[in-house]
């Protein structure tokens, strides 16, 4: 079975040129020192997320002051004739900043979290990032060589088609962000009970994935070092279930230093290239799609077993995780609320349904 499957890979094999330095299976062999800037990145993104996360000052100077000066001062002269010249750069930035800003304004503005349309931000921007990075896999299958966008290598294959089709199903998984709320202790977290352990895994896969298929020469920082940064703090309970702020400011946070220090992923001494090894485009794609495929299944199952709408309700709520994680951070009002719900679906007995008080307008 392996063999056959390794035969969708074998055919661009003697395409891919060696890259000409010593590498591993997924990546070069590099200096010691790339894998101690590795560790270095993914704790600086994710303890500079946790301190916006929970200071308006940090806000006001990493999401504003910051931004504003580097776009006058310094972005326009220091990325021509890097990989991050253009004006597409600046606008994957202020995307980045905009998402990472509407969810600073759920925490500090309360009535913002009572309107439905605003509850519906957080995934239409994670849907469209998703959706555009599909779309860029599927662009890159035809693409053997320098990508002219990109100026980097690029070796499309079967992989990309793979791929696309898991951000796809990782897409379509989405739901339950009429729980999102804003945790009652100091954090202030947003959290988003319905993006699950294994969605999250799902996404990472994804995401890895097509880093690796598309940018494959900054996937060890864009990639490897990005995602641990949005993904170990939420496997500890002091950041369990506020992925999607994690990842939000986690991302602003790394475009600003792209565009900062284009040179550090592109030709520095830390920089740290893909091995371009056929072998692993394929299985990184593969392992991505038949995770999220057989996650998907079971989302589709729940949903059809519970009846629950994922754009009106949780789809988990039941489980032992969400109603922990709920019971712990949630304030009292919503609680009341996702037992309502709960009940609405008939999974709750009504009497233990208290009668919301945030209602969504």
């Amino acid at each position: 079975m392996l063999a056959n499957l390794a035969f969708f890979a074998l055919p661009l094999e003697n395409t891919i040129p060696d890259p000409g330095y010593p590498t591993f299976f997924f990546f070069e062999r590099g200096e010691w020192y790339d894998y101690v800037s590795l560790i270095l990145v993914t704790t600086l993104l994710a303890a500079g997320a946790w301190i916006i996360q929970r200071s308006k000052l940090a806000v006001l100077i990493g999401f504003i002051i910051v931004p504003v000066l580097l776009t006058i001062f310094w972005w326009p002269y220091s990325t021509p004739g890097t990989n991050s010249a253009g004006w597409f750069p600046i606008v994957k930035q202020y995307s980045a900043l905009i998402g990472s800003l509407s969810l600073v304004a759920m925490q500090y503005f309360p009535k913002l979290r009572h309107k439905y349309w605003y509850l519906c931000l957080p995934p239409i921007i994670l849907a469209v990032n998703i959706a555009e990075a599909v779309v860029r896999d599927f662009q890159c299958y035809n693409i053997h060589g320098v990508d002219p966008s990109q100026g980097m290598a690029t070796w499309g294959g079967s992989w990309n088609i793979m791929n696309g089709i898991a951000g796809i199903l990782n897409l379509l998984m989405i739901s339950g962000w009429v729980g999102i709320y804003v945790a009652r202790n100091k954090s202030k977290a947003i959290i988003w009970p319905d993006l699950t352990i294994w969605w999250i895994i799902a996404y990472d896969l994804w995401n890895f994935a097509y880093v690796y298929n598309c940018l494959a020469d900054r996937a060890w920082y864009s990639g490897v070092a990005l995602l641990c940064a949005c993904t170990i703090p939420v496997l500890f309970p002091f950041a369990r279930g506020s992925w999607i702020q994690y990842r939000a400011y986690t991302l602003t946070l790394w475009s600003g230093v792209v565009l900062t220090f284009p040179h550090f992923m592109q030709d520095s001494a830390f920089a740290h290239r893909s091995a371009h090894n056929p072998t692993a485009l394929f299985w990184v794609s593969f392992v991505a799609l038949v995770f999220n495929l057989g996650v998907f299944i079971y989302h589709a199952w729940k949903i059809a077993t519970t009846h629950r709408n994922p754009a009106t309700t949780e789809v988990y709520a039941d489980t032992r995780a969400s109603r922990e994680l709920v019971e712990r951070t949630a304030p009292a009002e919503v609680q009341s609320e996702v037992a309502a719900r709960l009940a609405s679906t008939g999974n709750l007995p009504a009497r233990r349904a208290g009668r919301p008080k945030r209602n969504l307008e």
